[in-house]
Formats: structure tokens, C-alpha cells, sequence
């Protein structure tokens, strides 16, 4: 008998394992865009937070009912009026009969109840509050009807053209409806505001501690426990929507935003996030080149009170791409030569490109930092003589 004899028994083992080693290498370390996840959701997405890339998706336009998700387009809007001066976290919020009448998930709310507007975001985002997310509502823009126009102007005007609100609960509507598309749009521009992000990933928050009726919010968010970097966003729940969750989770500067709707099991919508999650991180990962607000340059500029004026980028700069990918990339600065003020905070002066073999791959524009207004007659007079004195 030959001594390179291989047995039956341990030929089929050798091709098994060489088999396994070829789907893995090719579906571990060369994911297709097209790839397969076992999920149990009506309906999912995966996305790059930083350019809105679809890293996974299945069935992502299907339209399904958001639940409490509905939530973070309330927390939303409540940010923008704090960033506009409308309203204070600090300011103390008076709860309407119509308010407090909202039960399922609510924080117990009793008409004519004071709570500071921030004590009232935490009852929505931690304990999914619906007497919460209307009281808000209410203070916001003066009605609930009147939120939820803002609520759907906002969704057109960030392309959620799948998606209409009734509520600024998810309470169960036949015309409330949404995409897990939609909702990634949402995802994404949440994260213009740090103190979202701050108010999603509090665990706990106890309120009326001093009263006979205290009362502690538990974020519903079970991920804020069990997958390191997760810190947003809101869960959802109803017999029609069955389980939802938009998150959000970032590793090593490299952020996702993921959608699942329409998990029919308890804790699913946690167990398919992290199956999202831990595909997105293994598979992908975020090449930095320059933070949103540093420096990169300067403009000269004429006829201004200063002579020169420094650009930022207009957001950090830096790509998505499959690992491995990232060799050979460079950045390419463009800037105009010289402009005449006044000049605007914030105006476009130029583009900093990210290359890979001569092809533009991404480019981000460079905004002024400050603005520059026009200079006296004496500086510009002091100018020219300077330049006849020095030739």
C-alpha cells in the first residue's frame, strides 16, 4: 500500500474543511454588497453614518408601521427648537389633561403636572413615555396636531417619502406608517445633535424623588448593556408594528445606523441589531483624514479688514470601505487663490478630495471660519502705500 494513502473517511474531512475555508474567505473576507444575513425582520438597513452608504438591506422600501420609534422624530425636533431658542431643557413644562391621558407606555403623567422639559425627553427616550412625547408635543409647537405637521414637513424635507405621522407617539394608526429606508435618513440626522446622543444613552433617570409618586426611567435600549458602543437610539413595540429598533453604534470612530422592523420575537429586534452590527464592523471600516472643525488652510482676501481668512471642512473627512481597500488613498486640497470680502461665516472656498489611483472618490467642501467684513478706506489706502514703500 502506497504510504500517501488517504483514507475515504479523511478525504471527505479535507474537502469539508477546504470547502468551509472557501465560503468563509469569500463571504467573510470579501463581502459582496449583496450579501445574506439570516434575519428574522420584515425589513432591515445598515448604513454608513458618515456618507449614508447602504452597507446591507432587506427589503428596506417595504412600508410598516414604526411603533415608538415614531420617538426619534420627536426628539428631533425637540433638539432643533433648543437649538433655535425656542425652548430651554431647563424650562418647566405644565402637563395637559389631553397630555396625561395617553396611557400603554407612559410615565404616569397627571394633568397640571410640572416637569422640566428635560425630565420629560428622558420619560420619552428612556421609558418610551407616550404622555411624554405628547406633553412635548404640546409645548413644542402649542398642539399635538401642529407637531405632527412639523413632524411630516421634516420628514419631506430629509426624503422620507415613504413615511407619514399621526402621532408623535406610534400609537397604532393605519396611517402612520414608514420605511426602515426612511428611517435611516432619520438616523443619520439625529446625530447633528450631541445631546440626543447624550439623553438615548442614560440608562437610568429617576424622577419626582422628593414626591410620594417617584418613578424610574429604564432605558428600553437593552444595548447600552450588552454591545460596547452603542448609544442610541429608540425601540419600538406594537401587536401591529411587532418588535423595532433604530440604533446606532461607533467603534473606533466608525459609526453605523441600523433599522430593523417587523421582528416577530421578543428581544429579536436586540439580536438582529447586534447580527447588523457585528457584520458592519468586521466587514467595513472608516479611513480619517481631518476632523469637521479642523484647520486645513487659508484664503487670502481682498479688500477686507484682515488679509487672510482659515477653512474647515464642512464635515470630517474621511471614507467608508471594505477592509483591506483602504491602501493608496490620498487627499488632494483645492482652494480659491485670493476673494474679495465681505465674506460670510461658512462660505465655500474650496474642496478637499479623497482619491484613490487618480479617481475622486468622495469630496467634502471647505467653509471660511469666521466672516471677514469690508475694511475702512484708511486700511485700504494703508495698504497700497505699503505696497509703493516696499515695492
Amino acid at each position: 500500500m502506497s504510504r500517501y494513502f488517504v483514507s475515504p473517511y479523511l478525504r471527505k474531512r479535507l474537502l469539508l474543511f477546504l470547502l468551509a475555508f472557501f465560503l468563509l474567505n469569500v463571504v467573510i473576507s470579501k463581502p459582496l454588497w449583496g450579501v445574506e444575513l439570516s434575519l428574522k425582520a420584515a425589513s432591515a438597513i445598515l448604513v454608513d453614518a458618515h456618507s449614508g452608504k447602504i452597507l446591507y438591506e432587506k427589503d428596506a422600501h417595504k412600508i410598516l408601521y414604526p411603533a415608538s420609534m415614531t420617538k426619534l422624530m420627536t426628539l428631533v425636533l425637540t433638539m432643533e427648537a433648543l437649538e433655535a431658542g425656542k425652548v430651554r431643557l431647563d424650562d418647566v413644562v405644565t402637563t395637559s389633561e389631553h397630555a396625561a391621558s395617553y396611557r400603554g407606555s407612559h410615565i404616569f403623567l397627571a394633568p397640571e403636572e410640572k416637569l422640566t422639559l428635560k425630565e420629560l425627553l428622558l420619560g420619552i427616550a428612556l421609558a418610551s413615555g407616550n404622555d411624554a412625547a405628547v406633553a412635548v408635543a404640546e409645548y413644542v409647537s402649542g398642539s399635538h396636531e401642529a407637531f405632527v405637521e412639523l413632524m411630516n414637513k421634516k420628514a419631506a424635507e430629509l426624503g422620507m417619502k415613504n413615511t407619514h405621522f399621526v402621532n408623535a407617539n406610534g400609537l397604532h394608526d393605519p396611517e402612520h406608517y414608514t420605511t426602515a429606508a426612511d428611517f435611516a435618513l432619520l438616523g443619520r440626522y439625529a446625530l447633528r445633535f450631541p445631546e440626543l446622543l447624550n439623553i438615548c444613552s442614560v440608562k437610568h433617570y429617576r424622577i419626582r424623588t422628593e414626591t410620594s409618586r417617584p418613578f424610574q426611567y429604564d432605558n428600553k435600549n437593552k444595548l447600552l448593556w450588552f454591545y460596547p458602543g452603542t448609544d442610541g437610539f429608540k425601540t419600538g413595540w406594537t401587536e401591529d408594528a411587532q418588535y423595532c429598533f433604530i440604533g446606532t453604534c461607533q467603534k473606533n470612530n466608525f459609526r453605523l445606523v441600523s433599522v430593523v422592523m417587523g421582528v416577530p420575537v421578543p428581544k429579536g429586534h436586540f439580536a438582529e441589531t447586534k447580527i447588523l452590527f457585528n457584520y458592519g464592523f468586521s466587514q467595513f471600516s472608516f479611513k480619517e483624514f481631518y476632523q469637521k472643525n479642523e484647520v486645513i488652510g487659508e484664503v487670502k482676501v481682498g479688500k477686507g479688514k484682515t488679509d487672510q481668512v482659515k477653512v474647515f471642512p464642512e464635515e470630517k473627512v474621511g471614507i467608508t470601505l471594505p477592509r483591506g481597500e483602504d491602501k493608496g488613498l490620498s487627499t488632494e486640497i483645492e482652494l480659491a487663490p485670493l476673494v474679495n470680502a465681505p465674506l460670510q461665516k461658512g462660505e465655500i472656498l474650496g474642496h478637499i478630495s479623497i482619491l484613490k489611483n487618480g479617481e475622486i472618490l468622495e469630496r467634502t467642501n471647505l467653509l471660511t471660519e469666521e466672516e471677514v467684513s469690508k475694511g475702512s478706506v484708511w486700511k485700504m489706502m494703508k495698504k497700497v502705500f505699503c505696497k509703493v514703500i516696499t515695492g
